[in-house]
């Protein structure tokens, strides 16, 4: 039996601010991670230091911001006006100081709560700040929040300006590495969001003249069903169309913040652009009928904005300004004015989106009967549902671990097994497939309702009527390292980027990254991903080790595979750059078999040959 601890005077204790966010980083920057997630706290940390400079640039000081990362090492120059010398320590290490507190020197910033750069230090190895000004400089080192160095003010020839250095700490971190496709679409939201800015990153340059036109034209990778809608006025800005996608998408953005849950702002968008659509055509269309297939790109900027927690995913404001219009009748009233006026310009445009919600309503009707017959049969298998294994904690409910909720997808009894058996039944969940699931390239939704395993994975993942509901932050893709198993990862692959793609583009979709081998001796086991490191394994271990060469899943025990799913856990995220086209990517490797797809198989084979043979994936 536990003794019961006192409570008293000893029990209460006061934390210096770098303690804090050291003891509780969740609360500073959301999650930790590895660098596999874009939302994960170093990609966090580079944005609160950017954010900063932006709000420079927004104030009218430095059209410019350098960004260099160099393996661990980030690197974030502006040429604003500087950090006041005599505050340089101050504004990144004591809570609560800084500028954006009067809104006169800062109105409509970002940053807003003073923690920002404070976070980022506090959770940083290695911490610099070097702010110029008036031709002079001053220099402050940090190692985990502690001044290591204080350098006197000095004459300084460089242009005015900040220059933060930071090395996120592994004690915090763990191992992590930065992925570069992450940090682009972070700079390009920058840059969109702001004309007239220009970011480099590692030497390449971002810069946008058309704002949200631009991100549309650069994020849509299917066809336009009509060009796309641009609406501009005052602090609000809007541009969508509707293209051959399924769903919703929407890129949502507060002061140049984005906000990837969304917000009061894209709300009151939703409704607007419904109101405003069905009093355009004098008809009361369903809600999802209007909105199905759209894809939206909007931005407010609000005086003072409330976020509903320190990492700005989700405005929480109800107002453009203290004391001013409401968000909704500000967004309303804009929509409603410019979105009418648009219509009436051009009746090519509105004859197009007419012709697109007519044919939404007809397939909603077709599947209504689809969907009445499943829906009682997945109801009732859901209930003792062998495929589904679930956990306790999901990503839309407010526990503080739904980040790390986790559903993996595999194949085969003996997979599923081990993986359940290892797994932390708080936060990992494991859906099962009964073999190769369906090849669904070219087929409508349709497939989705008629085939039980597709409409069972869809139920468990809860995203029929969109990604906002989503039950798992993370979903997995786990199987065998063979031809079959790459084939089923193919297959799902394609099942997401055809009817799911805001999924993928949301960061929620990965591969699960298991060992090839096991080199051990008596001492020491080494588990590794790849021919290197197995190599490395060996040199390592010395003479004559015990070498394992797994080739499924199944063949790895719940004990060892209780390692490769916790915090060790490797996973590779399913990426879509800028210059990917779903439909493209799609026809090439899901199509018909043709000799361009063969020879870049060939081209870019690497397995060991007594693995595999070139012919087997032909």
């Amino acid at each position: 039996m536990e003794t019961e601890q006192a409570y008293n005077e000893e029990s209460i204790k006061s934390l210096e601010w770098r303690e804090h966010i050291r003891l509780r980083p969740g609360m500073y920057i959301g999650k930790l991670g590895d660098g596999s997630s874009p939302d994960d706290g170093i990609y966090v940390q580079i944005k609160e230091i950017l954010d900063n400079s932006i709000d420079e640039f927004v104030m009218g000081f430095g059209k410019t911001i350098e960004v260099t990362i160099k393996e661990q090492q980030v690197v974030v120059r502006d040429y604003g006006r500087g950090i006041p010398l005599g505050k340089v320590i101050e504004c990144v290490s004591k809570i609560n100081t800084g500028a954006k507190y009067d809104s006169k020197v800062f109105k409509k910033a970002v940053g807003l709560n003073g923690v920002g750069s404070k976070a980022v230090n506090a959770l940083s190895s290695y911490f610099r700040v070097q702010s110029i000004r008036d031709g002079m400089s001053r220099t402050v080192e940090f190692r985990q929040g502690e001044i290591s160095s204080d350098e006197p003010e000095k004459q300084c020839d460089l242009r005015s300006g900040t220059i933060v250095t930071f090395i996120p700490d592994e004690e915090i971190f763990g191992k992590y590495h930065f992925i570069p496709e992450y940090v682009q679409k972070m700079l390009w939201n920058y840059v969109f969001l702001n004309n007239g800015l220009t970011l480099i990153f590692n030497g390449e340059r971002f810069h946008s003249q058309n704002g949200l036109l631009d991100l549309l034209n650069s994020y849509i990778d299917t066809p336009v069903l009509y060009p796309i809608i641009h609406l501009r006025d005052g602090d609000f800005e809007c541009a969508f169309a509707h293209c051959e996608v399924y769903g919703e998408e929407y890129y949502s953005f507060v002061n140049g913040q984005h906000t990837t849950q969304g917000g009061t702002h894209q709300a009151a968008f939703r409704e607007a652009l419904v109101k405003t659509i069905r009093e355009f055509y004098k008809k009361d269309f369903d809600t999802n009928d209007i909105r199905a297939s759209l894809v939206a790109a909007l931005s407010i900027k609000v005086q003072d904005p409330v976020f509903e927690s320190q990492t700005k995913t989700k405005l929480g404001s109800l107002h453009v300004e203290p004391d001013g219009v409401t968000i909704r009748n500000y967004v309303m009233d804009i929509v409603k004015k410019h979105l009418d006026n648009y219509l009436h310009m051009n009746p090519e445009t509105a004859e197009a989106l007419l012709r697109k919600i007519m044919q939404s309503e007809k397939e909603r009707k077709e599947w209504a009967n689809i969907r009445k017959i499943t829906k009682e049969s997945v109801k009732k298998v859901s209930l003792h549902n062998k495929k589904l294994r679930d956990c306790r904690i999901h990503y839309n409910n407010h526990d503080d671990r739904r980040y790390e909720s986790t559903i993996f997808i595999t194949e085969g009894d003996s997979a599923s097994g081990s993986i359940t058996k290892a797994r932390d039944v708080n936060t990992q969940a494991v859906f099962s497939l009964k073999g190769k699931p369906l090849n669904c390239f070219g087929l409508s939704k349709r497939v989705v309702y008629e085939n039980e395993e597709f409409n069972l994975l869809q139920s468990a993942l809860n995203v029929e009527e969109g990604v906002e509901e989503l039950r798992y932050n993370y979903v997995v893709i786990a199987t065998d390292a063979d031809v079959d198993g790459m084939h089923i990862r193919l297959l799902l692959l394609t099942f997401f980027l055809q009817f799911y793609p805001e999924l993928v583009r949301s960061g929620h979709l990965y591969i699960l990254q298991t060992p090839l081998f096991r080199v051990r001796n008596k001492q020491r086991t080494i588990y590794c991903y790849s021919e290197e490191e197995k190599r490395e394994a060996i040199t390592q271990l010395g003479a004559h080790p015990e070498i394992t060469r797994f080739k499924g899943l199944g063949e790895i025990s719940p004990d060892e595979f209780s390692h490769f799913i916790s915090k060790d856990i490797r996973l590779d995220p399913v990426i879509l750059t800028r210059e990917s086209s779903i439909g493209e990517v799609l026809t090439f490797y899901m199509g018909k078999n043709t000799p361009e797809r063969q020879n870049f198989i060939i081209d870019n084979l690497r397995v060991e040959a007594d693995v595999l043979e070139p012919s087997e994936f032909l």
